[in-house]
Formats: structure tokens, sequence, C-alpha cells
């Protein structure tokens, strides 16, 4: 035992005088410019004085530093602990050790795209790109190259493995790409899709962090790390590096065995003197995934949905009747409604429920204009997916909700995006539920409306945690919360509830998660629900103070809805107007909290006349709220209704 420690103490003080003694080569130093000059990538190569060879890469933003000198390493097909053993004191190798550098292709895109949803009605598509070339120098005829995009939004780039003309297969047993980071740079971190964050400095972390992962490196520089088109890829997640500072890397959690030609999923650092920007630069995601590849989309409708909880006949025709009042497109049948939906021997293309008549439940909809979608979990989904989904589309069903799926693997990853492409073959919208959260495949297969991956309203969270989310979760895209609203269990007031469906983008918008039309009171603040759309052509972030308060502005049309949400703590707040039409008045909608108001939901409604040159000011409850529908005023509104007068307080 002693003799192991000995050659093992060896190794590491050999690796790191290793790794100490690196000259740059200076003919590989590539560097990478964004559009607007603001976001550049360099990357070089370090000889080691054993001979091996390393890749590094560094990140500026407007010349400060966002990730300082980390490397690039991939590993493919190395028995690392048998070298180690054979050669005592040698570090392992790395594919990066014998790779040289060739050459580099650079490149340069601008288009813009328009989605068939989303928070912008248009997505620009602009960067300046490299593939830079490496081949290994035992001229075993492998390469490799490193293809990096620069976006006005962040930096992106990911491995690539050409055709091999023989070895065909490469198994990627890691990747261990580090973002070594500024010191005193904090991480919101969060152990699981559906967990709490806490903001910790880079160090002593309990277990890896979910992605993405936002930073912030001090009061005017945020920071975000995430991936992009994970489709046939193990998940990653990020962990400290164990041996160098401040540093974080990334963590498969199992091998991924590919076929030549393939890339790795896209590894993605943004950032902004503001953590508001990272979210309303978030469509850099989608643009590194493919363009669309369903020919007819006209069945593919995002709209707002409410579940029908008792799997009756008579309540699912109730819940229709409330959506078609209450301008909602769709209702759920939530589990069980086949039997016991973690049982392998229930029947999904049967319901098993006495009381519920599907067909006719789907055809007293469509009379309503209202559509029907199913929970089906993993283990249906898993065993009857080609037989059920002809079956839903026969029925007339509008889309599925997958339930409990595996994605972490190359393998349930592949399973699971293949399973959207099947949905889309029978005109089946998805929502993915759990611990799934998106890396842009939507754009691809936009049947795929949202997902979960979030700590959202079944479990009730603080108001603090809800500041939180929009900064990270939701940089990665849609995410179902599951709006409750009448719910006695809820942690916040009802204004702070309202505000969900601006502040948490979903083409499937989930409301009255845990309610029913017969305990639903029919207050008047419900219009703000009834009017707000999912799906808009802009998206601005006006207050961005992370786990402090939040202000999101989305508009549709000419019509834009505001969302503010605070945390525990009340306070005074000023909102400023100015993303209006300059010289255009507006009829604003307010919604308040208001413990005089006579409603059991407290909460007030008041309409004034405002424009681009106010600033509304409100005292926010602690764990409160505000929304406001803005409509463009005509001539008798302004006889109707007040104008806002300055620090009048709302």
């Amino acid at each position: 035992m002693k003799k192991a420690l000995l050659i093992f103490l060896i190794f590491i003080s050999l690796s790191a005088a290793t790794i100490s003694a690196q000259s740059i080569i200076e003919t590989t130093r590539t560097k990478v410019v964004s559009p607007d000059g603001k976001h550049i990538f360099g990357l070089y190569q370090k000889k080691n004085t054993d001979g091996t060879l390393a890749i590094f890469y560094t990140v500026s933003y407007n010349n400060q530093p966002v990730i300082l000198e980390s490397k690039l390493d991939i590993r493919l097909d190395n028995h690392i602990w048998e070298r180690a053993l054979a050669k005592f004191w040698k570090q392992p190798e790395s594919w990066n050790d014998v790779m040289v550098f060739d050459n580099v292709e650079t490149s340069s895109h601008n288009e813009t795209w328009k989605p068939l949803y989303g928070e912008r009605s248009e997505i620009k598509d602009n960067y300046n790109g490299a593939k830079i070339h490496f081949s290994r120098r035992d001229k075993s005829q492998y390469k490799m190259s490193i293809e990096v995009r620069a976006y006005n939004e962040g930096i992106a780039f990911r491995y690539y493995f050409p055709m091999h003309p023989e070895a065909i297969y490469h198994k990627i047993t890691a990747e261990n790409t580090e973002f070594t980071m500024p010191e005193r740079t904090t991480a919101w971190w969060t152990q699981w899709a559906q967990a709490p964050y806490y903001e910790k400095p880079l160090s002593d972390w309990d277990d890896e962090s979910e992605r993405p992962l936002t930073m912030r490196i001090s009061d005017s520089l945020y920071a975000c790390i995430t991936e992009a088109q994970q489709v046939d890829f193990a998940r990653a997640m990020f962990k400290l590096s164990k041996y160098k500072k401040n540093t974080v890397q990334v963590s498969l959690y199992s091998i991924s065995d590919m076929v030549t030609p393939f890339g790795t999923p896209w590894r993605v650092v943004m950032a902004a003197e503001r953590i508001g920007k990272l979210l309303e630069n978030n469509d850099i995601i989608l643009n590194l995934n493919e363009s669309n590849k369903i020919t007819n989309t006209d069945w593919v409708k995002p709209g707002k949905i409410m579940r029908e909880t008792t799997l009756t006949t008579a309540n699912a025709k109730a819940c229709i009747d409330f959506c078609e009042r209450h301008k909602m497109q769709y209702i759920l049948f939530d589990w069980k409604w086949y039997g016991p939906s973690m049982d392998f021997r229930s029947d999904a293309s049967e319901v098993t429920v006495t009381d519920l008549d599907m067909k006719e439940v789907v055809r007293y909809g469509k009379s309503k204009g209202i559509g029907v979608w199913v929970y089906v979990n993993q283990h249906a989904l898993q065993h009857q997916a080609d037989k059920i989904f002809p079956v839903y589309k026969e029925w007339g069903l509008a889309g599925v909700k997958f339930g409990f799926v595996q994605y972490q693997t190359q393998g349930w990853s592949a399973w699971l995006h293949e399973l959207v492409k099947k949905a889309a073959d029978n005109n089946l919208m998805v929502n993915i539920h759990d611990e799934y959260r998106p890396t842009g495949y939507s754009r691809t297969y936009p049947n795929l409306l949202t997902q979960e991956g979030i700590r959202g309203n079944e479990e009730f969270p603080d108001a603090t945690h809800n500041t939180i989310l929009p900064f990270t979760r939701m940089i990665a895209g849609a995410a179902d919360y599951t709006v409750c609203y009448f719910d006695p269990r809820i942690k916040n007031t009802h204004a702070h509830q309202l505000a969900f469906p601006v502040i948490y983008y979903s083409p499937l918008q989930t409301l009255y998660w845990y309610d029913t039309p017969a305990r639903i009171e029919e207050v008047p603040e419900l219009e703000f629900f009834d009017n707000i759309p999912v799906t808009f052509d802009d998206t601005k972030v006006i207050h961005d103070y992370i786990g402090e308060y939040v202000t999101i502005a989305r508009r549709n049309g000419k019509e834009w809805f505001l969302g503010t949400i605070g945390n525990n703590d009340a306070r005074m707040i000023n909102t400023p107007l100015d993303f209006l039409q300059t010289g255009q008045r507006y009829v604003a909608s307010i919604y308040t909290d208001d413990d005089n108001a006579e409603t059991v939901t407290k909460v007030k409604v008041t309409r004034l006349i405002v424009d681009s040159t106010t600033i509304l000011q409100f005292q926010l409850k602690e764990k409160g709220g505000c929304t406001i529908h803005l409509i463009p005023a005509v001539k008798e509104d302004m006889k109707r209704y007040k104008v806002y007068k300055k620090n009048a307080i709302l």
C-alpha cells in the first residue's frame, strides 16, 4: 500500500511539473471575433517538456476576461487506469495530447429567420466562424476539429470528428473541457433540474450543477455556460475541477458511442454587462440547432392548457366550457387515465377509467375549439410508442405529455428525441416533463412545445426562487412552470402568481394546475390570464435584480404584457415604459396586490393612460408582484380613463 501511494504521489508531482513547463506554439494562435467585436475566442496549443501537446482557449467580452486559459480535453477509447499503472509517473494520454495543428478555415454567416413561435418573431443568426483542424502526429489518419462560432450573443464551440477511412467508430469516454473563471466569480448552483438555487463561489460544491450555469463575475459582468444540440449524445453537467482553482469542467453522464462524421453538443459561453441580457440573448441556443424539419406545421398550435383532474367525461366537459369562456385552447388528462402509469402492464392505447369517454370528450372539445392532450409515462412510451401515436391521431388528440422519461445517456437521449419525431409523424405536439431541460431541439421539431426541468408551482417555491429562475433555467428555453392560482398552498401573493405567464415563457402555458372549474372564483383579474398570449414578437428585461425582483415585458402585435415579481421583501420600484412606441398612448390595465380589495385574491385592477415617457411607481409587497396589459388607446379611452400622475404609487 505504501509503495502504491508513493507511486501515485510521484505521478501527481511529475504531472504537475509537466503542466507547468509548457510553451505556446505561436503558429497555432487563432482568434475568432463576434460581428460586433465584443466576444473574442482565442485558441492556442502548448507543448510540454515530455513532448505531449495541449489545446487551450480563452474568451473575453468587451475587453474583459470571461474564460481565462482553459484546457480543451476530450477522451476517446482511453483505458486510463491501465495506462497509468503501466507508466506510473507519466500523465495518462488524452486524445488532445497527440493532436497536431494543421490549419484554420474561417467563415461568416448572417441571416434572419422566423420561428414558428417564440419569445421573438424574428431571430438573427449572425456569427463569425472557424474550423481549427488537427491530426494525430502518428500519421494514423485520425483527425479532429474545434468548430467555433462567435455571435454577438456569445461564443459556441464543439469537437468535430470527420469521416475516418477505417475506424469509423469513436467511443467518447469523457469530456473534461475547462471553464476557468476570474477570481471571486460566483455561480447559481443547482443540484438537479427541479432543485432550488444557491449562489456559491467556485469551491466546495456539494455535487455537480445543472445547466445553464449562470455566474456573476462582477457587478458589471455576468456569464452563462450551457450546451446546445444535445440530441444523440450523453447529457452534460458542470463540476468543479479538483486540480485547478476557479475552474468548472464538463461532466458527461456516460460514454457516447459515435459514428464519424459527428460533432459533440455545442458548449456555449454567454457574457453581458447585465444579467437580463443573457435571457434576451438566449436565441443563440436555437441558432445552434438544425432548422425546422416538419414540412406542414399547420397543426402545431401553441396555447394555454388546463388539467382535468377527475378523469370523468362530465368534468372534462366542464373544463372545456371553462376554457372556452377564458380563451384557453386545451385540456389535459393527466396520469392514470389508462391505468397505473408506472406499470409496464398498463396499455396506453385503452381508456381504463369507467366514467371517461375519450372520443366523446374530443368531439365535444372540437365543437368548442378546445383540443385534448393526454399524459403518457416512460413505461408506455418505451414499449408502445409505435402503437399508441397512430391511435391518438385517430382519436383526434392534440398532443402528448411525456412523463418521467430518461434522457441522460446517449441511448436514452437518442430515444427521446426520436420519440418527438414519431409524434410529429402523427401530428402530435409534445410536452416533456420531469428532469429534461431543453438545448434547442424545438427549432428542429417545433411540435416539442415545452418541457419542465424546473422547480415550478407544483412544488410551491418561495418568491426568492421565482426571481432567480428567469436568469438561470429560462436561458435554456421554454419551461412548463404549471401555474397555480387558487390553491391555498401557494406561498406568494396572487398578483405575484398572475405575472408568471409573462415571466416564464412557454408556448404551452399551463394555468390553474391544481384548480377545477368548481373551485375557481370569477375574480376580475382573471382577464389577464384570458388575454395574455403564449407567443410573442419581442421580449425585453426591464428589471433584472436576480434574487430580488424581476420585470419582463413582452409584445404581441401592438399590445404589451408586463410582469413583475419580487422576493420575500417589500420594496418600492420604478418601472419605465420607454419600450412603448413613441407618441402613442396606451390604456394600461394594472393588477396589483391590495389588502383592501373585496375579492378573496386581494388583487386590485386599475386602468390608466400612459405613454413611453411614463415611469410607474409601485409599492411591491413582500412576496408580491404586479402585471400590466398595455393596449393602444383610442379617443374614447382618453375620455374614460385618467392619465397616470407622476410619482403616484400603485
